[in-house]
């Protein structure tokens, strides 16, 4: 069955589970309301672009100062190792004297926004093809750092992921856009719903699991861009949920929260800091501003072995495209930058994928990639449209029971 049929047919029989929060529009519009609401929200787009441009210098918020040198000695909850940066030596890094034959397994989940339904599709189908490994590590970036706390804690979340992903909450999260905030904020849409999507699902007990599973050596990374710095934040999750405090609760929300906080979409997220004996705040945006997937660090790419003795399978989940396609562009300001953005990013991710063979290959390790095929179709519309959404999980999911989800080659 063609997939336009089968996202007919799966958006009419698979109905969302029940919501207790703020429930979203299911009325069907006619193709030309929807050709209207597209333009209105491209329309909106260029407006908050321009506004933005326009008053930028006497509408942005106050912040306390700091320096180059603060943030070079910067740490968080006062504890040192809570993160790393993707551009530090390798020496920053931990590699233990590998003495077991196992094979280790690593799930690198990409950034996507709504196309985070494959992702999530491919793990459930995996789990129930019953091939899914208990991963070692797992990194997300975005999206992929909202996946990556759940997919880390095994199949027992996988029916919470498809929850998110599936039930039209995260259509809730464009509900209210608002020039204002543009102009006397940071974001088109706040990020209070954001928030409090990341805590009614991430809490204590989701915390205390992860503690226990990093005090067993298993690792979970999630990405965030730190805008004042320019550089790729690695969150050590693990570490920060062994805290245990309040503090560190809110930290670890923080973290996921600015991970998946797209620029303009969302406001940055703003965490607490000292260095040098100064407190201050960092601003956080969407891991994939730097990173739109994290496999090793940057130096690490580029060394010829791994250190230690490490036998590793790398799992390359994108939520993406990334085989080029045609598109007759639109010759308008939003549809050109849309695009090129679009290409950039793309560009960005194909390098750390072949990068990351690369490095597989020189050290003798697995190498395994999925994502979305070229000739998927493309959603109707903007934002987290709840039908594609549906559709995408059902074709990630149907691929990975069928064990048709990965591949050892390039794109």
């Amino acid at each position: 069955m063609p997939w336009r049929d089968r996202r007919r047919q799966y958006s009419r029989d698979r109905q969302p589970p029940t919501m207790p929060i703020a429930s979203c529009s299911t009325d069907v519009s006619s193709p030309s309301d929807e050709r209207t609401k597209r333009a209105g929200v491209r329309l909106t787009g260029f407006y908050v672009l321009a506004c933005s441009l326009a008053l930028a210098a006497c509408t942005s918020l106050p912040r306390t100062p700091y320096t180059a040198a603060d943030a070079s000695t910067s740490r968080v909850l006062d504890i040192d190792g809570l993160r790393r940066y993707a551009d530090e030596p390798v020496t920053k890094f931990s590699f233990e004297k590998e003495i077991s034959t196992a094979t280790k397994s690593y799930l690198a989940l990409s950034g996507g926004g709504a196309d985070g339904a494959y992702g999530v599709g491919v793990l459930n189908g995996w789990t129930a093809a019953g091939t899914r490994p208990t991963f070692a590590v797992v990194s997300g970036v975005s999206t992929g750092g909202l996946i990556a706390p759940f997919a880390f804690l095994g199949s027992q979340y996988d029916d919470t992921l498809r929850e998110v992903y599936t039930s039209g909450i995260a259509e809730s999260l464009l509900n209210d856009p608002s020039i204002m905030r543009v102009l006397f904020g940071s974001g088109l849409f706040g990020n209070t719903r954001l928030r409090e999507l990341v805590a009614r699902y991430v809490g204590p007990e989701i915390m205390a699991q992860v503690a226990r599973e990093n005090a067993r050596g298993r690792k979970l990374l999630v990405v965030t861009t730190d805008l004042d710095t320019q550089r790729t934040a690695i969150w050590d999750m693990g570490k920060i949920a062994a805290v245990g405090t309040p503090e560190a609760l809110k930290l670890f929300r923080d973290v996921m929260a600015a991970s998946a906080s797209i620029p303009l979409v969302f406001p940055p997220i703003m965490i607490d800091a000292e260095g040098q004996g100064r407190r201050f705040q960092e601003m956080h945006v969407d891991g994939g501003v730097t990173a739109p997937v994290l496999t090793l660090p940057e130096a690490l790419l580029s060394q010829d072995r791994l250190p230690g003795n490490a036998r590793m399978n790398i799992y390359i989940l994108v939520n993406k495209k990334i085989e080029r396609n045609f598109e007759l562009v639109s010759n308008s300001t939003i549809d050109v930058a849309s695009r090129s953005l679009s290409s950039i990013t793309q560009s960005q991710t194909r390098s750390i994928i072949f990068s990351t063979y690369d490095f597989a290959k020189r050290n003798h390790l697995g190498f395994h990639l999925s994502y979305i095929a070229r000739d998927y179709p493309a959603p109707p519309s903007e934002g987290f449209d709840t039908a594609y959404m549906r559709a995408l999980y059902l074709y990630g999911y149907e691929k990975a029971a069928a064990g048709q989800a990965w591949t050892s080659t390039l794109p």
